[in-house]
């Protein structure tokens, strides 16, 4: 039942995190992060740049999976809630 929870609600949160990442309100903050990287990689020697990709792209992959694993258990909760409260009106 999980899993299968899991395959139907993959597409559902990729739309929604894609939603929310366009949201103007993030966009001062993603300048900012944006203007930090570019001071650290020119402040970087050549031999450290590769480093500085890796970790880019190692914290973009943490966020990935994050946000989807919080927005399917916040989908989860609000079955959960919806259940009990669908029980109890009965």
């Amino acid at each position: 039942m999980i899993e299968s929870l899991d395959v139907l609600a993959e597409p559902l949160i990729r739309n929604r995190i894609e939603k929310l990442c366009s949201n103007s309100n993030l966009e001062p903050f993603s300048s900012e992060c944006e203007q930090y990287l570019k001071i650290l990689r020119e402040s970087l020697p050549d031999n450290l740049q590769h480093t500085l990709f890796l970790y880019e792209d190692a914290l973009t992959s943490l966020q990935t999976v994050l946000e989807s694993k919080i927005y399917l258990q916040g989908f989860k909760d609000a079955l959960y809630l919806f259940n009990e409260l669908h029980i109890k009106m009965k």
